[in-house]
């Protein structure tokens, strides 16, 4: 007979928000975000933490939600891309990543918002190759990359007042 998993309580801090919930001690913290709290901007890719589609920020620091159990984060404060825009006004990177036409199909780009809003929050005036280390764990197939560097070196110069 097998055994019946208990579950676990959680609570976490969604951009600015407390959740509470009862989970299954695997249940991913992509899964928490998506289909317990209904966060669906946080994207599923690859399954396998290559692609950083799933990139949130735990406790400030870039993480692939999809390699993160959900009872891993419990007490953690969590940034997704639905927390970057503020009363009504994009972020500047969301502003610059439409500007510089930084995404296509826009799978990667929840992923790759995170990735850069880590990267600026410790590093306001990255160069090029800081950028390419920054996102490097961040795949996107369809633009090219250019065009996200340059999103990125946009909105820095705009969040350092420049």
């Amino acid at each position: 007979m097998p055994e019946t998993i208990q579950p676990v309580f959680v609570e976490v801090v969604v951009n600015g928000y407390t959740y509470q919930r009862e989970v299954e001690p695997r249940l991913l913290l992509v899964e928490l975000l998506r289909e317990e709290l209904g966060l669906t901007g946080t994207h599923v890719g690859c399954d396998t933490s290559y692609c950083g589609a799933c990139t949130v920020l735990l406790d400030g620091r870039p993480v692939k939600s999809c390699t993160v159990l959900a009872v891993q984060a419990d007490g953690s404060a969590i940034e997704t891309v639905e927390g970057l825009e503020r009363d009504g006004e994009l972020h500047p990177l969301q502003a610059a990543f439409s500007e510089h036409h930084a995404l296509q199909c826009g799978y990667c780009t929840p992923g790759m918002l995170m990735a850069c809003k880590s990267l600026l929050d410790e590093n306001p005036a990255p160069g090029r190759e800081a950028i390419r280390k920054g996102i490097a764990g961040n795949v996107c197939r369809c633009t090219g990359y250019q065009n996200i560097l340059a999103a990125v070196e946009d909105a820095a110069t705009k969040l350092r007042g420049a």
